[in-house]
């Protein structure tokens, strides 16, 4: 049986799903969802977990964690374990209620839980549950944007704190930030996803693969292969040139942006290896970026180098 790649440390941030078995209602009253919240809840008092967003569908759920000790196995298993006692007590029943274990991934904080943030408020109207989030009772939009006073154990202060200082602006940039959205088809965060395990920069990736990974040696855990092969600057740079026949100022241009986004060198390194500065190497990606948008041409080819490195993000 394959397992998931868990990587638990101090101060980390999660994206944590979990559904139900045969894709069942997990919740079937209002004293269900109450009762998750109070494990939820314990959970914070107990083992320190820290709830920066929430959202409870029907047969599943979202929570943005953060875990101040490395110890989200602890918490999943007593909020999961203790709902899934309540559940089947309740109901006269026994066995799994949950799909398997939880799905963790592991996110840069700072990049990517404000826009994770967004797509776990949207799920409800996604789902055609609202026609607008502040409608929906079981998430924690209504207490971002003030609607309803916040539980004790909810913290919203860290994302709206991307958006302003002051707390009533940031309220309202954040509610902009996602009621823009409604409507819209807009790429998910969970499409940028690395190793089925991680969401964040290729500096992020990298750091957390030498310090929390490089040394597991597992054939159950299929999400390791993904950090073992990465594609090389001259495996990116022979395809570039290929792809681009032969135009070599071009394909190193396209090079440093494929090597930004799959390689998962540092900054420095890519720089050091093209000599340019990394504070450059970001701008001149979207520099590339905004020339195939206008060059259908150039767009077509890297898109086909890209589907041959795609996997690696997978």
């Amino acid at each position: 049986m394959a397992r998931p790649l868990r990587i638990e440390y101090p101060g980390a941030f999660y994206h944590v799903t979990s559904r139900g078995n045969e894709k069942k209602d997990i919740f079937k009253s209002r004293r269900d969802r109450e009762k998750f919240l109070e494990y939820l809840a314990s959970a914070t008092e107990r083992y320190g977990a820290v709830v920066h967003a929430y959202c409870l569908m029907s047969n599943h759920y979202h929570l943005l964690l953060e875990t101040p000790s490395g110890n989200l196995s602890q918490i999943m298993r007593h909020i999961n374990g203790a709902y899934t006692t309540y559940f089947n007590v309740k109901r006269k029943r026994s066995g799994h209620l949950f799909q398997g274990r939880y799905k963790a991934i592991l996110v840069e904080a700072d990049e990517y839980l404000a826009e994770l943030s967004r797509y776990i408020h949207l799920n409800p109207v996604k789902a055609g549950i609202v026609e607008r989030p502040e409608h929906y009772q079981w998430s924690s939009y209504q207490s971002f944007i003030g609607q309803s006073k916040p539980p004790a154990w909810l913290r919203t202060g860290f994302i709206l704190g991307c958006f302003a200082k002051k707390e009533a602006d940031a309220r309202k940039k954040y509610r902009t930030f996602v009621e823009n959205m409604i409507g819209k088809e807009y790429e998910s965060p969970l499409s940028k996803i690395f190793g089925g395990s991680i969401l964040g920069s290729a500096d992020f990736i990298d750091e957390i693969s030498t310090a929390h990974i490089r040394e597991k040696e597992d054939a159950n855990i299929p999400a390791l292969k993904h950090f073992a092969n990465r594609p090389s600057p001259e495996e990116i740079m022979k395809e570039a040139i290929a792809a681009l026949h032969g135009n070599e100022k071009l394909a190193r241009q396209v090079c440093i942006y494929l090597c930004h986004k799959y390689s998962g060198m540092r900054l420095q390194e890519i720089g050091d290896r093209f000599n340019v500065r990394d504070t450059a190497i970001s701008e001149a990606s979207r520099r590339l970026v905004r020339k195939m948008e206008t060059d259908e041409v150039l767009g077509r080819k890297v898109e086909k180098i890209k589907g041959k490195f795609e996997k690696c993000r997978m």
